[in-house]
């Protein structure tokens, strides 16, 4: 067989093989082809056998792989020479001007390959010429070519800058500066003049646009790609910050000063308006894209005047748009519009925004704007966060602004926090009556507007709470007859959504106060807030022998955490306007009664809700928050609530410490006794006594697990209920252990478990090694009992303690590794299971050999030996690489043979093919 005959055959093999993998539905055919295609891809002659394919153009999934595996060779390889690099990037020039209609995933392959090839040579300087910098006259030329060689074009520019922009993982392996030296030195010689292009191409698009047929697939992926490019010139990371798209509304886009002109003229910001006017909505959303960034223009590329004139033709944009809202139906659409809404202030200052000329009529309109769709809360959820976003900072900006101009906002925005209480509500309606998508749903999204919410409802503070009294009232007195009526399970729902939605904003309002802006009158507010939600807490509270409402439980953490921040600690003013309200309501006098209500709600909720894991985590996430003050901690402990729970914490007091709920909800037991552990060393002292009856419960927890353990051989032991009652106890003194942080609360624990119960410990590691929900807790108590915080271990020089701890410790470590190193049962792996694979190995491998002619069969042989060359007996995956490069090399051995003479190819080729 000829060696070109040869070349015929394994390139229309891959051609299927490509086939196969993309068309084929039979996953088993589909993995043996990636296989295959793999070991080509990493075969020494991938590099011309990708030309074979590109020239043969039969199949656009072979052209596709080509293209691909180009990109990886050229990324990763060193031995591709500078003239290699230049002949690949003219190929693949050449090969998109002479094929401008290839499948589209064809043409994102070559231009990927020629943005890669151009990145890695854009140093290279054959003969002192800089030939891969010559990129936009070279593209130049598909640019005036037709309308598939434009768009061509286009997309090389437009991926060659994404390329220069990005981190691959080739080049994060290697070098971080190399990568910022080639984008650097991209973005001052050829960005500019890109966006330029790209700018003119988009203006004469503009001047054509009644002439131009956007349903023509052509023209508007033409136009997509022109849009796309001048996005990607300003998405640029300028100044190497790489910064999280996640967050890029917090950015600013750091022009160079080179490119003033551009911006200087306004020119640029009106042919992106324009073209927004002008497009589909299809295309209009990239117009707006480009103008978010432009809106993000760093502060410091104009002067004082030049920026109020840019931010006057900004803002005189954003309210044409305003004015002809027609395309802002587009969801695509909408959501960019909002972005660009946010950037107007994250960019810009309130005093500048009140000096624009047309500023009151566009902050009503976009009052509008935001009111119209907090009240479609359907329609695109996640666009209300920059809504809200943008009147959040003007709300917090209002006590430094200097302008003799109003800002208006005291008008505007009392409408835009009605608007969005009155939303929430009328939503509880829709989802109980017609089974929609509930907001509530999804709490991180909830709580991340309440954050912004607490701004903005600060804002005319009075109207707000006016509003909230209004509506708390109604649903809580509507609430309270349903309650007193017979069942009407949809209403009742329904008034306890409402609740839900307006406990939540009432906390997120009082958590808006800040210290320098509040007053009095705030506080007294305020003060009628929290009446009504602790009013509303006793109504539900009596009645949750018969049930409750998780989410409304869940309200009210919020609230509470809420209040304590603001009104609860060490920094607050103990004559607040908020406890004389308080007093006169409800006769909470002081900060001390406050805390008993609260202390009486965590009591409540661990003893009710020991079922609901949120609420159980949030109540203690709230009592370890209260047992962290210093002050706070101290008025506690004289509280009899707090003392009930020193003394009765038992599973017949708080459910959830039983051995009748899940494994996983025993998680937070830990935070409880952490919390406890900070109660009780406020007076604990040198009170042995104290201590020995607080651990009474635990005492008797270790005692009945040691029985069970000793007849752990008996048949009637009783695995899960000493299994639980272990985790669970170990949790507990995990917590206990964390709050002991002093040398005197420590000892008393360590002497408590020392020596009676650590073998109770390492009796379990020993039993249920095997058990990670055992050993984890087990194992992470003994971390915290050895570790050294606020230098609690620092014993007497005639102590044995340390020597003793650490004994202990190594027990548990030693049993539990010996364990481990002994768990694998070698064993099952057997000749019997191994030995007829190996023999069978072995008999293929003899057959091969001798099928050949005498004088390969040594040839053959050594082949084979190579296979394992260089590779040590593990799958760590250096090895399976190198094994992969072996393979490659067996192969291209094989395919040698065979194109030479007086070879027997049967068993050779079944081998290959089989």
């Amino acid at each position: 067989m000829s060696a070109e005959m040869a070349d015929e055959q394994e390139i229309r093999q891959i051609e299927h093989l490509c086939k196969q993998l993309y068309e084929t539905s039979n996953t088993d055919i589909r993995s043996g082809a990636e296989k295959a295609l793999v070991v080509f891809q990493d075969s020494p002659e991938a590099l011309a056998k990708c030309q074979l394919l590109l020239e043969r153009g039969d199949s656009a999934f072979a052209q596709m792989l080509a293209a691909s595996t180009l990109t990886k060779l050229v990324s990763r390889s060193t031995t591709i020479t500078v003239q290699q690099k230049i002949d690949i990037r003219n190929y693949v020039l050449n090969y998109l001007a002479n094929r401008p209609k290839l499948a589209p995933f064809v043409v994102q392959a070559m231009v990927s390959l020629f943005a890669r090839v151009t990145k890695l040579g854009w140093f290279d300087c054959p003969k002192d010429d800089f030939v891969f910098r010559n990129v936009v006259a070279d593209v130049g030329k598909f640019l005036q070519g037709s309308a598939e060689h434009c768009m061509i074009g286009v997309q090389l520019l437009s991926q060659l800058t994404v390329e220069m922009n990005q981190i691959s993982e080739v080049e994060a392996n290697r070098s971080l500066t190399k990568h910022r030296k080639i984008a650097s030195s991209f973005r001052d010689s050829q960005l500019f003049d890109i966006f330029r292009l790209s700018c003119n191409l988009l203006s004469n698009a503009r001047e054509n646009t009644k002439r131009l047929d956007f349903t023509d697939e052509h023209q508007h992926g033409l136009m997509t790609q022109l849009l796309r490019l001048a996005q990607n010139c300003l998405t640029f990371d300028f100044i190497g910050t790489s910064t999280d798209e996640s967050t890029d509304d917090l950015c600013t886009v750091q022009i160079p000063t080179s490119w003033r002109p551009a911006f200087l003229d306004f020119t640029t910001l009106k042919l992106f308006f324009d073209l927004y006017h002008a497009l589909p909505p299809t295309l209009a959303c990239l117009a707006l894209a480009c103008l978010v960034q432009i809106a993000s223009v760093r502060r410091s590329l104009f002067s004082n005047s030049e920026r109020a004139k840019f931010l006057t033709n900004l803002v005189n944009g954003v309210k044409q748009i305003l004015q002809n809202p027609e395309g802002l139906g587009d969801p695509n659409n909408y959501h960019e519009f909002c972005r660009l809404l946010a950037r107007l202030k994250s960019n810009y200052q309130l005093g500048e925004l009140v000096m624009v000329d047309n500023y009151p009529e566009a902050i009503q309109l976009i009052a509008k704007f935001t009111i119209q769709s907090l009240q479609m809360w359907q329609f695109a959820p996640n666009s209300v966060h920059y809504l809200l976003s943008l009147w959040q900072r003007m709300v917090a900006s209002v006590p430094y602004v200097k302008a003799t101009e109003p800002h208006l906002l005291e008008r505007y925005t009392p409408e835009v926090t009605s608007a969005y209480i009155t939303s929430r509500l009328e939503s509880v309606v829709l989802v109980a009556q017609d089974g929609q998508e509930d907001p509530l749903d999804d709490l991180g999204l909830v709580q991340q507007q309440l954050e912004q919410l607490s701004v903005i409802a600060r804002c005319e503070y009075g109207k707000t709470c006016a509003l909230l009294v209004q509506l708390f009232d109604r649903a809580a007195s509507t609430y309270q007859e349903l309650l007193n009526s017979p069942p009407q399970p949809l209403e009742i729902t329904i008034q306890e959504g409402q609740l839900t939605w307006l406990v939540y904003i009432i906390g997120s309002a009082i958590g808006g106060r800040v210290s320098f802006n509040s007053s009095e009158e705030h506080d007294t507010m305020d003060g009628e807030l929290v009446c009504r939600v602790l009013q509303l807490m006793n109504l539900t509270d009596n009645r949750l022998s018969q049930g409750g409402c998780e989410r409304l439980e869940l309200a009210m953490l919020s609230f509470f955490e809420q209040f304590r921040k603001i009104y609860v600690g060490d920094q607050v003013q103990k004559n607040s306007k908020v406890y004389r309200r308080l007093s006169e309501v409800l006769g909470l006098n002081d900060e001390a009664t406050v805390l008993s209500v609260f202390i009486r709600k965590i009591i409540t909720n661990l003893k009710y809700w020991g079922r609901s894991e949120n609420i159980i985590k949030k109540t203690l996430q709230l009592l370890n928050d209260l047992s962290v003050g210093y002050s706070c901690v101290r008025k506690l402990v004289k509280l009899d609530e707090v003392q009930f729970m020193l003394n009765s914490h038992t599973s017949e007091h708080f459910p959830f410490l039983g051995n009748t709920v899940s494994v996983n909800e025993m998680k937070c037991r830990s935070m409880f006794y952490t919390s406890l552990g900070r109660l009780l060393m406020v007076d604990l002292g040198e009170d042995e006594d104290r201590f020995h009856n607080f651990m009474l419960p635990l005492t008797a927890a270790f005692e009945s697990i040691g029985q069970l353990l000793a007849a752990s051989e008996s048949p009637m032991f009783a695995t899960e209920e000493a299994k639980k009652a272990l985790i669970g106890l170990a949790r507990d003194l995990r917590g206990l252990a964390y709050s002991f942080n002093t040398k005197t609360s420590y000892m008393m624990l360590f002497d408590w478990i020392y020596p009676n119960y650590t073998p109770i410990l390492l009796r379990a590691i020993e039993l249920w090694y095997h058990d990670p929900q055992v050993t984890t807790p087990v194992l992470k108590l003994f971390a915290e009992l050895v570790q050294n915080r606020s230098q609690r271990l620092q014993f007497d020089v005639s102590s044995p303690n340390g020597i003793l701890l650490f004994r202990e410790a190594s027990k548990i470590i030693c049993s539990y590794g010996k364990i481990l190193l002994n768990y694998i049962n070698f064993s099952f792996y057997k000749a019997d299971v191994t030995e007829p694979c190996i023999v069978m190995h072995a008999q293929m491998r003899e057959n091969i050999i001798r099928s050949q002619p005498s004088d390969k069969q040594a040839a053959m042989a050594q082949w084979f030996e190579n296979l394992m060359e260089g590779i040590e007996r593990n799958l760590l995956t250096k090895n399976r690489d190198k094994f992969t490069q072996n393979l490659s090399m067996f192969r291209r051995d094989v395919n040698d043979s065979l194109k030479g003479p007086n070879v027997n190819t049967t068993s050779v080729n079944d081998m290959m093919t089989s």
